[in-house]
């Protein structure tokens, strides 16, 4: 399985954060920032992306990222323990 990093800015007020929430939360996942999270699965970062941008608008920023070590950073040690079991090198 891949590790992907989902990266938005919903930039209009009003947008559909929920919805675009409860799409990446069917995922197994971590959350990395306030609007990034790191996902486990078997899709491309195109198809991820591409069932993700409907519930977008089109000023809005969205990228999907493939992740792998070596990684730098700090955050909660869920989300670092989530890291060091999921990410392949």
């Amino acid at each position: 399985m891949a590790v992907l990093l989902i990266t938005y800015d919903l930039n209009s007020p009003g947008q559909k954060h929920a919805k675009l929430l409860e799409k990446v939360k069917q995922y197994n996942w971590a959350r990395l920032s306030e609007s990034s999270y790191a996902i486990e699965t078997d899709e491309s970062p195109q198809q991820v992306f591409d069932s993700l941008r409907p519930i977008t608008d089109q000023n809005d920023n969205l990228y999907v990222i493939n992740l792998k070590r070596p990684y730098a950073g700090f955050g909660p040690q869920d989300v670092n323990d989530w890291l060091e079991s999921k990410l392949p090198y």
